[in-house]
């Protein structure tokens, strides 16, 4: 079946996450290896019988691929290659702009500070974006977005959406999870230095440069030994400024 949805000229949300799955054989959030060459050699067959040329983007990726036979791609890159309806999570992506616009986004919807946005309330959250963007939409295509978004970023399959799985939205550069520069799991006083004066630098207004010493001593104060771990920095972020 995903075969035949890479003949399509236009690919929707839910087949585009049966794509994704089909692909990543084993799970772990890419696709990769044999699951790669796989995944090239068929849509290179799926494009050709439907008749229709690969796009430009499906063209370059092919030929970095050539050039890198190592190389691996996560479910957000997938859908910059295929030819996705509306590119649904570009789009989303796009609307959240900063880290600072997506904290502002994720205090609105968990209102509780649980630490978690459910799926009505995702659904809420995506409709926002949605009006905001002026976008039209109808409610079963809102259904849709939100199931597949849940199913994307639901890592743990608990039905909600923790800040580290829903933060995957914001491009790379934006994503303040991704802070954690040697990937070791937790920060350390410098890279805690470097994401506070970020965070200062965009958004002015609430934070000052100045007082970053006292930030920080005050979040370096929940920290393991020197060690802020990624849940110590959500609830730190998660907290009404």
């Amino acid at each position: 079946m995903a075969n035949a949805y890479l003949q399509g000229v236009e690919i929707s949300a839910s087949q585009f996450l049966d794509i994704f799955h089909h692909y990543d054989n084993d799970g772990n959030g890419y696709i990769e290896g044999k699951e790669l060459q796989n995944f090239i050699k068929e849509l290179q067959q799926a494009r050709k019988q439907a008749g229709l040329e690969l796009t430009d983007q499906m063209r370059a990726f092919v030929e970095e691929y050539e050039k890198n036979a190592d190389g691996k791609i996560d479910i957000i890159e997938l859908v910059q290659i295929l030819p996705t309806e509306e590119n649904f999570l570009l789009f989303f992506r796009q609307q959240l702009k900063s880290c600072t616009e997506f904290m502002e986004a994720w205090r609105n919807y968990d209102a509780d500070h649980s630490g978690y946005i459910e799926a009505d309330e995702l659904k809420n959250f995506l409709r926002d974006l949605l009006q905001r963007a002026k976008k039209p939409y109808d409610e079963k295509k809102l259904e849709e977005y939100t199931l597949t978004t849940l199913k994307i970023f639901d890592s743990n399959n608990d039905g909600k959406l923790c800040l580290s799985e829903m933060a995957r939205l914001l491009p790379d550069q934006e994503n303040f999870l991704l802070k954690f520069q040697d990937r070791n799991g937790y920060m350390d006083e410098n890279e805690l230095d470097a994401l506070l004066k970020g965070l200062c630098e965009k958004n002015k207004k609430v934070l000052e440069v100045s007082k970053i010493p006292i930030y920080k001593k005050a979040i370096m104060a929940l920290s393991d030994g020197g060690k802020l771990y990624r849940t110590e920095l959500a609830l730190v972020l998660c907290e009404d400024m």
